[in-house]
């Protein structure tokens, strides 16, 4: 079955400000679903709205960063933060649930300032934990899914706390709760392990979401790089995965002018634009 692809707004058609604009650009170019980080500053009914016109699923939104001021990306692992983090999360409940999206990403957070990762792991892993329970059973209310990824502390976010498939895969264990997955963006992966098919057979069973982005540059898949896409498509494809694949890169240029990798895509598996079968027009 051939993948489906939903466009991150946060990163692609940044020519346009707001985010029912780049929706709609998006529905234009194919994508049959976007997903966001946060979406601050713009109403889940403006949001809503877009999505109905365009007849475009919204497929995943991030929790709150918390404060970006004080350098937060996520609560969800910071001791202390625990009541901020349950009403950014009660937040990103109401307004997933105002726009029909059924992903929410738990952003786990950074190591604060000033404090060694290996004093404060302990701490935040329990931290974590807890938290997890406490979304896992908030978003289960609301038929949702949680979703857990690691960013790599390599490059990206030298302070992020969860980085690894790995370390999501044994939290998600001692956590306990099935409708908590693995957010895998295949960008950090590589970055941290590499060896992306022995990992996405390792973790497939986990897997609630995918994100791609070319290796080192963050750009298109067929931007030059480590990543060998065409490969890495067809090996998604070998596995079953029926979720979504999503677009989290910085476009070189113009959003449009650099989707020739998506349009060479539906054109080898027999689709037309946007991905949908031929014999079905």
């Amino acid at each position: 079955m051939a993948l489906r692809f939903s466009a991150n707004l946060s990163w692609l058609f940044p020519e346009l400000p707001a985010l029912p604009a780049r929706l709609e650009a998006a529905a234009a170019a194919g994508f049959g679903a976007v997903e966001a980080a946060w979406p601050a500053g713009c109403p889940a009914q403006e949001l809503r709205a877009a999505a109905e016109r365009a007849r475009v699923r919204i497929a995943l939104l991030n929790t709150p960063p918390g404060d970006p001021e004080a350098g937060e990306l996520g609560l969800a692992a910071v001791p202390g933060r625990q009541a901020a983090f349950r009403e950014g999360l009660e937040a990103a409940v109401r307004y997933a649930r105002a726009v029909g999206c059924p992903r929410i990403h738990v952003m786990a957070g950074r190591v604060p300032l000033g404090t060694d990762r290996a004093a404060v792991a302990g701490e935040m892993e329990t931290t974590f934990i807890e938290n997890l329970r406490y979304a896992a059973d908030l978003l289960s209310q609301e038929d949702m899914i949680g979703l857990l990824e690691p960013i790599n502390n390599r490059i990206t976010d030298p302070r992020y706390y969860l980085n690894t498939p790995h370390q999501a895969a044994a939290i998600l264990e001692k956590v306990g709760r099935p409708n908590l997955k693995l957010q895998l963006d295949l960008f950090h992966c590589q970055i941290m392990d590499g060896n992306l098919s022995r990992n996405l057979e390792t973790y497939f069973p986990l897997i609630g979401h995918i994100q791609i982005a070319q290796v080192p540059g963050r750009h298109e898949p067929d931007s030059p790089g480590e990543l060998n896409f065409p490969y890495i498509f067809e090996f998604l494809e070998s596995l079953g995965y029926t979720g979504y694949v999503g677009c989290e890169y910085a476009p070189k240029g113009e959003t449009l002018e650099g989707l020739g990798w998506l349009r060479s895509y539906w054109e080898s598996r027999g689709l037309q634009h946007g991905g949908t079968s031929k014999a079905a027009k």
